[in-house]
């Protein structure tokens, strides 16, 4: 098995044994800087070792959520190791003030964390540790170790979607397509270095062991014109090879829903598009604690911005802007950011926000990069109209035009907007249809898999978004 799924989000296993790795590479390191600290004495550790082991773990635990944050494991596919171990230079000194307030807080457990030179001294080491192991781990692992091989039957429109979105060099693919066969379609849409032929007389089954098959998707694109060998299929099951659907396989590889496979059948039969009352409940409840405690920490940066706009526009300038939204179940509130634009950017009526747009201002273009404009939205939380994750609210009229074109777009309505969201971490930005139906696939993720860990995840990593300014307008 080539993926986890932990509280519905699916996970590929190389990223959490990466995790592990790394998690190993810093508690050592911390065990080492303890060690010298020592003077080299190994008894003295070994006597220790109770109350090094702690502060060990949280070492590792705190640089391993900050790493998080700053998209370090993700860093490897598209800048490299490089890449990878320059973020990771950034997580171990961000992650150094975290520890010394935390060793203040617990000091009975973590004392070696506030000890004498340990904590730089663990960082260098970890630093090094890190690199060591990650290579080893990368020249291990391979480029197709995890990966499961799958076999797709379907020729159309839907297997070239599969095809088309889930080979591209930067998807985080845990699989490997070995063919597709041609299901119950007339032409095939299938390049022809892919398309698979059964020998004479050969089963579904014979196929799959020839080929080491542990998966087949079935992705024709109509199942009620007969043809599948709904038999062979179960034969196959039956000797252990997964059968999954080409929407779900979709949806489990790419972390987006597939719009032009899905039905409303689908979505009334598939897992997850709930939560439970307290579920609800602590959501609300993190939500609140959350934008109080961002409040707190905030406020003489909103102090600063209110201030910088009026001093570029005038003292009479309104310093917020107010602007109706759709919420939940499709309930219209006010959403309230600091204004970015000119007071008279939308006097010829709503337009998309555009790349480079004109009418942003000097101080606009500075607080959109940093996303401080959105700072605001906390009172919208606290009032209990927004969540601190969830789809962005869109203005009603672009709405009405999106449900119009968009199938399913409504649906997106069926929890509470946020200020971050799993679409805004995945996709830069929407300014057209086209993108904002890309958006929806992965919004209808979030729905249907939302958890309080995908919450976590999602608020970690949309502290990367605003360090490496990505999808600002």
């Amino acid at each position: 098995m080539a993926h986890v799924r932990i509280f519905r989000h699916y996970i590929h296993l190389p990223f959490v044994l990466l995790g592990l790795v790394d998690l190993l590479a810093l508690a050592s390191a911390f065990t080492i800087a303890v060690f010298f600290r020592f003077f080299g004495h190994l008894p003295l550790l070994e006597q220790a070792w109770p109350y090094v082991m702690p502060s060990a773990l949280a070492f590792g635990l705190v640089n391993l959520l900050v790493m998080l944050s700053l998209g370090v494991h993700q860093a490897r596919l598209e800048e490299g190791l490089t890449g990878m171990m320059l973020r990771s230079i950034l997580a171990l000194i961000l992650s150094l003030p975290l520890l010394i307030l935390l060793g203040y807080m617990m000091p009975d457990y973590l004392w070696y964390l506030t000890g004498d030179n340990v904590l730089p001294a663990a960082s260098v080491f970890g630093f090094f540790l890190l690199g060591i192991l990650r290579t080893v781990y990368f020249r291990l692992a391979g480029e197709h170790r995890f990966k499961r091989r799958v076999l797709v039957i379907g020729a159309g429109h839907r297997a070239a979607q599969l095809q088309q979105d889930l080979t591209t060099p930067f998807n985080r693919k845990g699989f490997h397509f070995v063919g597709f066969v041609n299901g119950t379609e007339e032409q095939s849409l299938i390049s022809a270095d892919m398309r698979l032929e059964p020998a004479a007389g050969e089963t579904l089954q014979a196929l799959a062991a020839r080929l080491r098959v542990q998966e087949i998707v079935v992705a024709v694109d109509d199942r009620r014109k007969g043809g599948l060998p709904m038999e062979q299929l179960l034969e196959c099951r039956m000797e252990g090879i997964r059968i999954i659907d080409a929407a779900s396989f979709y949806e489990r590889e790419s972390r987006k829903v597939a719009l032009e496979m899905i039905t409303p059948g689908w979505l009334v039969f598939s897992d997850g598009f709930s939560l439970s009352a307290m579920a609800r409940l602590a959501k609300r409840s993190s939500d609140f604690a959350a934008s109080l405690v961002l409040l707190l920490l905030t406020w003489p940066i909103m102090l600063l911005t209110a201030l910088a706009i009026k001093l570029e526009d005038g003292i009479k300038a309104p310093v917020f802007y107010s602007q109706e939204r759709v919420g939940l179940n499709g309930v219209p509130f006010r959403v309230h950011k600091f204004r970015s634009m000119g007071i008279d950017a939308e006097k010829g009526g709503a337009v998309w926000a555009l790349q480079n747009d004109q009418r942003v201002t000097r101080v606009g273009r500075f607080i959109r990069k940093l996303r401080i404009d959105e700072l605001p939205q906390i009172f919208n939380v606290l009032k209990g109209e927004m969540a601190f994750v969830g789809p962005r609210p869109e203005r009603p009229i672009f709405v009405q035009q999106l449900s119009d074109g968009i199938p399913f777009y409504n649906e997106r309505h069926r929890t509470k907007p946020g200020i971050t969201g799993w679409a805004q971490l995945c996709f830069a930005y929407a300014d057209n249809e086209e993108d904002s139906r890309e958006k929806l696939r992965y919004d209808l993720y979030y729905i249907k898999n939302r958890s309080l860990l995908l919450d976590v995840l999602i608020i970690l990593q949309t502290v990367e978004v605003i360090l490496f300014k990505k999808g600002s307008r």
